[in-house]
């Protein structure tokens, strides 16, 4: 018979993401004394194949996954209708452990344009640098060498990322860095490292990295299957949590609420959708939003669930030679071909079990030509925004070695490239909100706000034309998956198909007429998506400015609550916000040990 579970904890998590993970670690190991509760709604991932192995991210996607809550948004006119639909991790570790496991950094300047005393780039680098071992080459001055969090090439080189180096250095004309994440360099191309342990080949997870190696301290307790509910509040002072049995965890489980106390501290550690979720069901946020749903206000905060952004993401789907090394084989769950990766795996951490299919990508901006090919739609958010702050890149172009998408299971078995384009700093923003359904139930009020400012699509239509005249020019390239592309006229010289090799490298580019663009900004309307990258919802700002947390994470206008995820972001970062995340929780381990009095050297 297994023991009673403790009924009241030093400080209480209320979620298990990466952030959560981070935090609770480096906590746990300051002082093991420290009685410390995660409560995460998905399940363990330890030592999981799922999750350790990189190259199974995509399967994480299929309809019936447990390792991620599908959120569904509103149908929005500038999507042609479409309701989005944006995943979020759910398992111990969150994204961390199902993620693609590329490696980016935000440039210095995101981090002083939130303009939040303490979080500047000087007091961020450090800790960037603490958290990484930086396996990629050494002696680079802005990386570390000493941090729980691997970043390696992976397990396998792919020669098709080789090609589309080569020809965008000479087609695209941009030069070549082998580090691109060194916070400042930008609009080169570049190799893409990973965040995989070279010597073991694993996934290196906030998970595996700060808590389960520290599974021999009975203080640091993480309880799987739990969703939190709400804050426990004595006046305005967070006391604890109420939490049941996550019915995707647990299915059919008892559904009756607990509670557990918390005597020090309350972190809510849920994500862009889930912390303001909590808050708002503990009465924390905009008075009309709480009264639509019942809920007896607390704090009038009406920040919380505001100011969600993510990144525009496009993955276009191209045909690849016979002779070309892609991940479909892999994807496709191809049996001689999966057993011989896993075994080269298990012998040395290689193959392409420890490969994303992504190891080339350039961190883009435009030059003249490209602003003035892109028109003047674009050129306000350029000269505000970009044009003074040559750190920062309008997007991320790159190539994925396979295919991963809506058309799995009805193509062909052959070899594929995708075409992938995200930009990083969107000027549309949504919101995120709990309301009541028809039936009487708890639902989500997503505004995902995609494509709302007319210049968010500018560099998403240039960037199709562009990547596809690279493309074009591949060794590897055998023409589209037209079905995937935009439904060009008939009789378009932009018509898509089947193609023999490449183009000639100085062949003409394809000539788009208006009924063309018409054809490729209707195409992004309709397959625009997340790139799993929301954040902003519980922002650290001013109160007068709709924030949540100040900086030093403290909810407004009640104590002992704490946020510390994604959602605190104030203003996009322009990275895959894993690294963020990361960051965050460095910083957040740091203000806590500094309040609880302790001799933080971790």
């Amino acid at each position: 018979m297994s023991p009673p579970s403790p009924t009241e904890f030093d400080i209480i998590f209320a979620g298990g993401g990466a952030t959560a993970c981070v935090v609770a670690g480096r906590l746990a190991a300051c002082d093991s004394s420290l009685k410390i509760l995660i409560l995460e709604a998905g399940e363990h991932t330890l030592d999981k194949p799922a999750h350790v192995q990189l190259y199974q991210y995509p399967f994480h996607l299929a309809p019936t996954t447990t390792t991620l809550t599908f959120n569904f948004g509103n149908p929005s006119p500038h999507l042609n209708g479409r309701a989005l639909v944006v995943p979020s991790g759910h398992s111990v570790g969150g994204a961390s452990t199902i993620n693609f496991g590329a490696y980016t950094r935000a440039p210095v300047s995101d981090y002083d344009d939130w303009a939040v005393e303490g979080w500047e780039s000087k007091n961020l680098i450090p800790l960037m640098k603490k958290f990484e071992t930086y396996q990629v080459q050494p002696g680079c001055p802005t990386h570390g060498y000493t941090g729980p969090v691997k970043v390696s090439p992976g397990g396998h080189k792919l020669a098709i990322s080789e090609e589309f180096v080569r020809v965008g250095m000479t087609y695209h004309k941009r030069p070549y860095s082998e580090d691109t994440n060194d916070l400042k360099t930008c609009n080169t191309y570049s190799p893409w490292a990973k965040y995989i342990d070279s010597t073991t080949g694993r996934r290196s997870d906030a998970a595996h990295c700060y808590v389960y190696n520290q599974a021999q301290n009975p203080n640091l307790q993480i309880w799987v299957g739990k969703r939190v509910t709400r804050i426990i509040f004595e006046d305005k002072r967070a006391v604890g949590v109420e939490f049941t049995n996550d019915l995707v965890s647990c299915p059919g489980a008892d559904q009756s609420l607990s509670t557990v106390k918390a005597s020090k501290l309350v972190v809510v550690s849920a994500g862009a959708f889930g912390s303001p979720a909590i808050l708002e069901r503990s009465g924390i946020g905009a008075e009309a939003v709480l009264k639509r749903c019942g809920i007896e206000p607390l704090v009038n905060l009406p920040g919380v669930g505001e100011n969600y952004t993510d990144h525009d993401a496009v993955l276009v789907p191209y045909l690849a030679a016979d002779e070309a090394i892609t991940m479909d084989p892999l994807w496709r769950g191809e049996e001689s071909a999966t057993k011989d990766a896993l075994a080269q795996w298990t012998a040395n951490g290689t193959s392409l079990v420890a490969s994303n299919g992504v190891d080339a990508k350039i961190k883009w901006r435009p030059d003249a030509e490209e602003l003035k090919a892109m028109g003047p739609a674009f050129h306000e958010r350029w000269n505000g925004f970009f044009r003074d702050h040559p750190d920062k890149c309008v997007a991320i172009f790159s190539l994925i070695a396979g295919y991963l998408g809506p058309l799995v299971g009805t193509l062909p078995p052959r070899n594929y490239m995708m075409a992938a384009y995200f930009t990083l700093y969107p000027a549309s923003a949504g919101s995120v909100h709990i309301k009541v359904d028809e039936n009487g139930k708890e639902a989500l009020d997503f505004t995902t706000g995609f494509l709302e400012d007319p210049s968010d699509i500018v560099p998403i239509n240039f960037a199709y034309k562009k990547m596809r005249e690279i493309y074009r020019r591949l060794p590897s390239y055998r023409g589209e998956v037209a079905v995937g592309h935009p439904k060009f006229p008939e009789g378009s010289a932009a018509a898509c198909g089947e193609a023999s090799g490449p183009v000639d490298l100085n062949a003409p580019d394809i000539i788009y007429t208006a009924e063309d663009d018409v054809a490729i900004d209707n195409y992004h309307r309709d397959s625009v998506q997340t790139t799993w990258h929301s954040l902003g919802t519980c922002a650290m700002k001013p109160r007068a400015e709709q924030g949540v947390v100040d900086a030093r994470l403290n909810v407004y206008g009640v104590t002992n609550l704490k946020v510390a995820d994604m959602s605190i972001v104030p203003k996009n970062v322009g990275t895959n916000t894993y690294s963020t995340a990361l960051l965050i929780g460095e910083k957040a381990a740091m203000i806590i040990a500094e309040e609880l009095g302790l001799a933080y050297n971790v």
